[in-house]
């Protein structure tokens, strides 16, 4: 329910509504990375897609980069948010995926005053300079083991169940890439400062609401993700009924997923191993099936083992990461080292690109809570009913 991310159905784009939803754009710029992101959630919903129907599974033994942060043997545990796409990152635009990619996404509105020469005087508001980390290789080696175990962990988890009338609730710390340009010409590369969001999704994923104040793009009070006309549900536009309705088997999972982004993102192993972070981000994933999509993650070319890496909430773990050959950016999907849970996402820079030095770490998420509640805006108990800080 985070992500990255999206999903969404064939639709016209309101233009009108879009224009209503956000800020007037400012000198700073999304990253290419993010809004090559962000475009291809949109774009899925005006566009035809041309299927790949021969998954690829040729193995690919290069080994990816990994984080550089020290292990700590401390548990940890994460959720966040591509985001989310997202992740960086959707109401009545392109269905409640739509809506998530654009309130993630937000913060690109944020911008600071502009100088005579068209460039930005100081950062984005609210932004902060992005951490940089070492980058150290991942490797396949220890990669079968550890999925055994997490996609063990996932199998055995208690997960709520909603009932009729009730809302599934996901609650989040994010940070996502804003680069601006200086007076200088150059690019600094700043982070948004890591802060809550909270996603309400109904089972059919045709009612949702989305607080994250801290964007200026989503009222203080939060934004709708109903989706009024309900259309029929995706890879890139799930609901929880949705996920209850896919194969388990890992096997079965990669060729639909293979088949169903295929011509989309930075080729198909990249789009493939991005899809799978999606509905994991932000979304409650019925057990067996996020068994399934750990072990077919596992078979994706280029996919490696890292052996330490921190969420938005300063948790370390083990991660699954893939690195994008496009842009050389790398996703990280984090678990605690003792109990396999899935605790989050970062996505670091592996080689200077684009003005973003290697290192750069460009997008973090650290998932809180998932739980079952009754109405959009409840919070389970011992969260209360008061907004989050930001």
């Amino acid at each position: 329910m985070i992500r990255t991310p999206r999903r969404r159905r064939e639709e016209p784009l309101d233009h009108a509504e879009l224009a209503r939803l956000l800020p007037a754009p400012g000198d700073p710029e999304l990253s290419s990375d993010r809004l090559n992101g962000l475009e291809e959630h949109l774009m899925t919903e005006i566009r035809s897609l041309t299927p790949d129907t021969s998954p690829h599974t040729a193995s690919d033994t290069s080994p990816g980069a990994s984080t550089g942060a020290p292990p700590v043997g401390a548990p940890a545990r994460n959720r966040a948010p591509r985001p989310a796409r997202r992740p960086g990152r959707r109401p009545v635009l392109v269905g409640v995926a739509a809506a998530l990619v654009l309130a993630a996404a937000g913060v690109a509105g944020l911008a600071g005053s502009s100088g005579g020469s068209g460039r930005a005087v100081a950062p984005p508001a609210g932004a902060v300079p992005a951490p940089v980390v070492q980058v150290v290789r991942g490797s396949t080696a220890g990669l079968a083991g550890a999925v055994a175990e997490i996609s063990g962990a996932a199998a055995r988890a208690e997960l709520p169940e909603p009932g009729p009338g009730q809302f599934l609730y996901v609650r989040s710390e994010v940070s996502w890439l804003v680069s601006w340009e200086g007076t200088d010409g150059k690019n600094r590369s700043y982070v948004d400062e890591i802060h809550p969001r909270e996603v309400w999704m109904s089972p059919d994923g045709d009612k949702g609401w989305l607080m994250e104040p801290y964007k200026e793009a989503v009222d203080r009070d939060g934004i709708t993700l109903d989706d009024p006309e309900g259309g029929g549900r995706t890879l890139n536009s799930p609901s929880y009924d949705y996920l209850r309705t896919l194969p388990t088997d890992p096997g079965l999972l990669l060729k639909k997923i293979y088949d169903e982004t295929g011509g989309m993102g930075n080729g198909p192993d990249q789009q493939a191993f991005s899809t799978i972070g999606d509905l994991l981000r932000e979304q409650v994933v019925p057990p067996k099936l996020a068994a399934g999509l750990y072990r077919a993650a596992a078979r994706i070319p280029g996919v490696v083992l890292l052996d330490d890496s921190v969420d938005a909430a300063g948790r370390h773990g083990v991660a699954i990461a893939r690195t994008d050959e496009a842009d050389g950016a790398r996703t990280e999907w984090i678990f605690d080292r003792e109990t396999y849970t899935y605790l989050g996402e970062r996505t670091v820079q592996t080689r200077d690109a684009e003005g973003i030095e290697a290192g750069t770490v460009r997008g973090r998420t650290a998932v809180t809570d998932r739980a079952v509640v009754d109405a959009v805006k409840q919070r389970p108990a011992g969260l209360g009913d008061a907004p989050p800080s930001a």
